[in-house]
């Protein structure tokens, strides 16, 4: 899953919510340098991936990718799940969007000294451009999938995934909601767990 489903999946802790937000630039056994629910937070992360990547509805999705974009479909559909998150947000909290994202902002903003140096060089640009709610419009999915193939050195290809969103739309968002709801559940389970 992409950023804003990693923080929606992460409960109403918000140390629990940067452990999981941060996780990606944590490696290994490092995460134990941290206060006990950003620890949480981290292994919440891990969990949520290694479960999304394993699940059959999620392989669906990328399949329809692979042919084009190989081992970069899986990066796209995580991408394109964040559209559909932020495109239905109401139908899973009762927080608007801008106001959700802008807390977490607020947040970030408030743990700064805790964060890796690879998220305080990029929070800048996702405040400014307001990542989590541009989710919600193909043209900023557009805007995010040119960003990761600058990333990628224009290797992926995947600025042009925007037209297989749209051809498969409804498949993509059908695959989403079912998978969504599965994530939702075990996510809440995990962090019982974790806690």
């Amino acid at each position: 899953m992409n950023y804003l489903a990693h923080i929606y999946l992460s409960g109403d802790n918000n140390l629990v919510t940067i452990g999981n937000f941060i996780a990606d630039g944590i490696k290994g056994n490092s995460y134990k340098e941290y206060p006990k629910p950003i620890q949480i937070g981290v292994l919440l992360h891990r969990h949520i991936d290694t479960f999304t990547d394993a699940h059959p509805i999620v392989r669906q999705s990328t399949k329809r990718l692979h042919t084009k974009y190989s081992h970069y479909s899986g990066v796209i559909v995580d991408i394109l799940y964040d559209h559909f998150l932020a495109k239905n947000w109401d139908q899973y909290s009762l927080i608007p969007l801008s106001k959700y994202a802008s807390d977490f902002y607020d947040s970030l903003d408030e743990h700064y000294d805790i964060l890796p140096i690879r998220v305080k060089k990029m929070i800048p640009y996702m405040m400014a451009d307001n990542w989590l709610v541009s989710y919600a419009s193909i043209e900023g999915i557009a805007k995010v999938l040119y960003g990761m193939d600058r990333r990628t050195k224009n290797k992926s290809g995947m600025h042009k995934a925007v037209h297989e969103l749209k051809v498969f739309y409804s498949d993509f968002e059908t695959e989403f909601t079912l998978f969504f709801n599965e994530l939702i559940t075990f996510s809440k389970h995990k962090l019982i767990e974790l806690s």
